[in-house]
């Protein structure tokens, strides 16, 4: 298989990755800003280009992994290309491929990324949609090769992953930094809650997380609770998020 990637950025960069190792052959990676095209081109042996007219037409998948508001603008010009676009976008629609291309699909990576963190791509679900049964069995030829972890979803559940995901991923993460503030603010290192948050994330791996759930609010303890609001009075951004946290685990019980 032969596929040109759209994007240089975190996905992008993984998904270079795993196509290579999975020896499927990158033949070109585009990117604005050329220089972070070459960087990554440099890894994976492939040409580094920053002109979408460029794109080979010929490959056999043209996996578009940008920023989703520019998802849409990029794939419209790319309506010469031949084989199969797609990409990895959780909560844009597979309906922007349908005007421009006759074949297309999804390949959307359930995971959060960071350049500088290794991980095993084979452990990672790969959501897959294609525009038809053809389509969607060469994209799931090509996902096999990536991961162990396939699951065919459609627009609509896809949206609905990607949701359930921003709550639990990037809102968690967001906590963490609001803890690390809030610990800062009072010389106490985050170092010292980091075997709190990974006992908290081992728990759901093995139970439900409504049946673990365990705080102050959960066991309706008052006056715990008015004493963090008390700490928290003038700070009314964190107060507010508190307050609507609580609420919501009391609303659980």
């Amino acid at each position: 298989m032969k596929a040109v990637v759209i994007g240089s950025g975190n996905v992008a960069t993984h998904l270079c990755k795993a196509l290579k190792a999975a020896q499927v052959s990158v033949l070109q990676i585009w990117s604005h800003q050329l220089q972070n095209a070459e960087k990554l081109a440099v890894e994976i042996n492939a040409e580094a280009i920053n002109d979408l007219s460029q794109v080979n037409a010929d490959a056999d998948f043209c996996i578009i992994s940008v920023k989703d508001d520019v998802v849409e603008s990029i794939a419209s010009k790319l309506q010469h290309f031949k084989g199969i676009i797609l990409h990895t976008a959780g909560a844009v629609s597979i309906a922007i491929f349908n005007p421009l291309f006759k074949h297309y699909g999804i390949l959307y990576p359930l995971q959060t990324f960071s350049k500088s963190k290794a991980l095993d791509f084979k452990e990672v679900p790969l959501c897959i949609e294609g525009s038809d049964e053809q389509t969607l069995k060469k994209i799931e030829e090509l996902a096999q090769l990536l991961s162990r972890n396939v699951y065919p979803v459609d627009t609509q559940k896809r949206k609905i992953l990607h949701l359930a995901a921003v709550f639990a991923c990037n809102f968690t993460n967001h906590l963490y930094a609001l803890s690390q503030d809030i610990l800062a603010e009072h010389q106490l290192p985050f170092d010292i809650i980091k075997p709190l948050i990974t006992e908290t994330a081992e728990k759901v791996q093995h139970n439900l997380p409504r049946d673990v759930q365990t705080g102050p609010a959960i066991r309706h303890d008052e006056q715990t609770l008015a004493r963090h609001r008390a700490l928290l009075a003038k700070q009314p951004h964190l107060l507010n998020i508190y307050q609507t946290l609580t609420e919501s685990i009391k609303k659980t019980n």
